[in-house]
């Protein structure tokens, strides 16, 4: 693998392409995203020259999409009559049942695996970017049908190079997962956020601990990309909300009663089981 093209230059983007040429990837690493972006990225060292898409899609050997989820399907739709013959074709998007149909449909002649790289901030653009940001995270990638190609092992060992974990899982089983992991912790911290933001008490905004900072953290994050991510995964997002919703009503009645045990006892559980698996 000799040029890897970075369609949409932002936080995992240009944070991808500065893991791999940290990691030792020699090549070019093109990108093609807006001028602001572009120039961020070249600063830092995440790209080393920029081309428009056409002219990515004949150069690379790798198109990495990392664009908010709504136009990542718009740019598959493009890529078909663009990409040559054994480009390898992947995405870093927050969802993958729709993104990998529209691949299927759209990209006949060009290998696809879907991706989501469980890596991010609450900040967005290539200015956040961070060679580590892969490291140690999982990195989802969907099962694409036949053997790996010469292209998609390389991807793979680029992968490993920069520190991610691989997990393969079916697509609609991702969305499932990503809904409660991932969309439910962005919505909560949201409407903790929301909640008091809607209250008429100016102490509220002097008188607080980290607790509160980190609760609050995800409510930073763009509207805009999480509109795209939610629309897509509606359905697996409102099945998400509707358990937690039974947990705050048990919650209620545990504080109601003072009977707190089995409620704190679970969550410390799961609590601690996922610190356990990130040491």
């Amino acid at each position: 693998m000799r040029t890897v093209a970075i369609v949409g230059v932002g936080l995992v983007g240009a944070s991808f392409g500065l893991a791999i040429r940290e990691a030792g990837f020699a090549g070019e690493i093109i990108g093609v995203s807006s001028s602001d972006a572009l120039s961020a990225a070249r600063k830092l060292g995440a790209i080393s020259g920029s081309a428009t898409l056409d002219e990515a899609c004949r150069r690379a050997d790798l198109i990495y999409l990392s664009q908010p989820v709504d136009r990542i399907l718009s740019t598959i739709s493009r890529l078909g009559p663009l990409a040559a013959a054994g480009t390898l074709v992947t995405d870093a998007g927050s969802t993958k049942l729709t993104i990998v149909r529209k691949a299927a449909e759209c990209l006949r002649h060009t290998e696809f695996i879907g991706g989501h790289p469980m890596a991010g901030k609450e900040k967005s653009g290539a200015e956040e970017a961070d060679a580590n940001l892969f490291r140690g995270r999982p990195y989802i990638l969907t099962p694409s049908s036949g053997p790996p190609s010469p292209h998609a092992a390389s991807f793979r060992g680029l992968l490993e190079c920069i520190g991610a974990n691989i997990v393969e899982l079916d697509a609609q089983e991702h969305d499932r997962v990503v809904a409660f992991t991932s969309h439910l912790p962005q919505l909560v911290s949201t409407a903790l956020a929301s909640t008091l933001a809607h209250q008429k008490n100016n102490h509220l905004e002097r008188i607080f601990g980290p607790g509160l900072l980190d609760m609050t953290r995800l409510a930073l994050s763009s509207e805009a990309l999480w509109a795209s991510i939610l629309a897509e995964n509606r359905e697996a997002a409102l099945r998400a909300l509707d358990a937690f919703e039974e947990q705050l009503h048990r919650a209620r009645q545990a504080v109601a009663t003072n009977n707190l045990a089995d409620l704190f006892s679970s969550g410390e559980s799961f609590a601690s089981t996922i610190r356990k698996l990130t040491r």
